[in-house]
């Protein structure tokens, strides 16, 4: 099974959207949250240790896809999937919304690592308030 993996500043936000995606999209998707700064998790920020340990638990060897909410956030992820032998990409999507399509993806017999990754990446289209 595609596993997945949150990425945040906090490392709250980072659990909280692994919830949230884990219950609403499907109990069986494999989701680990990796967020925070420092040793115990609890600063702001975002650290490759910790991303590449979320990664290779994530990993079941049929490939991890990470979501991330901003700027470091990328940076420390790209750096983390150089450390570890996992096949993972980073999905460009909305961390929330494109974790719950992930999810939902992952279930599916049918899933790879590309159809979960486009999965995610629709969530970009999804209007919240309608003109």
């Amino acid at each position: 099974m595609i596993g997945l993996v949150v990425v945040s500043h906090s490392a709250k936000a980072a659990e909280g959207i692994r919830d949230i995606a884990a219950q609403m999209g499907g109990g069986d998707a494999r989701i680990e949250p990796a967020g925070g700064d420092g040793d115990d998790g609890e600063g702001i920020g975002t650290d490759a240790n910790r991303i590449g340990e979320a990664v290779d638990a994530a990993d079941d060897g049929d490939g991890v896809v990470v979501l991330v909410d901003l700027g470091s956030a990328v940076m420390n992820t790209e750096l983390a999937l150089e450390m570890t032998d996992a096949e993972a990409v980073v999905a460009d999507a909305p961390v929330l919304e494109g974790a719950l399509n992930a999810a939902v993806e992952t279930t599916s017999s049918k899933a790879t690592l590309d159809s979960v990754v486009e999965s995610a990446e629709d969530a970009r289209e999804y209007r919240k308030l309608n003109d």
